[in-house]
């Protein structure tokens, strides 16, 4: 009896899933024909809570494309493989404790900010570099034009909410 219930609320679970990720991928289906262009998965997932990181999400892309790719993902492809992903949790977003030790770690005095310059050093010059288009989006969401710095603080609290 037990069981039962438990097999039906992880039906309920992954239906509720299928809902979310089919109403995601249709704002992007603009032919209405369940195939999005395959640049514009990265921003699916994001809306559906992940953040993979550019490999991540290359290797997403590598699972859910034909044979012979063509520039576009259809939705019965999708649909398994980003049911799994929710379902495991992966590409979870950093806890704000940890984003925030992150933001110290670049900023050693301790004055709470970055300047725009070293922000962009460190985009750009350190780990993963961020590509062109990521990097002005960021700063355009991050910079305080007044200050031209990041008062990270601030900014970590904002992706947080936002995200929620």
């Amino acid at each position: 009896m037990a069981e039962d219930r438990e097999w039906e609320s992880t039906e309920t679970a992954v239906a509720e899933l299928h809902k979310k990720i089919k109403e995601a991928f249709e704002v992007f289906d603009h032919e209405s024909n369940n195939t999005v262009d395959v640049r514009e998965i990265g921003t699916i997932i994001r809306s559906l809570g992940c953040c993979p990181s550019e490999g991540e999400l290359h290797d997403l892309i590598a699972e859910v494309e034909e044979e012979e790719p063509t520039g576009y993902i259809r939705l019965e492809k999708f649909l398994p493989v980003m049911t799994e992903v929710l379902l495991e949790r992966r590409y979870r977003p950093i806890p704000e404790d940890v984003l925030l030790r992150a933001f110290e770690v670049l900023d050693p005095t301790k004055r709470g900010f970055l300047t725009k310059e070293e922000l962009i050093k460190y985009m750009t010059e350190e780990g993963e570099p961020f590509s062109q288009e990521e990097m002005e989006e960021m700063l355009s969401a991050a910079i305080d034009s007044e200050s031209n710095s990041i008062h990270y603080k601030d900014y970590i609290t904002m992706m947080v909410v936002d995200d929620n």
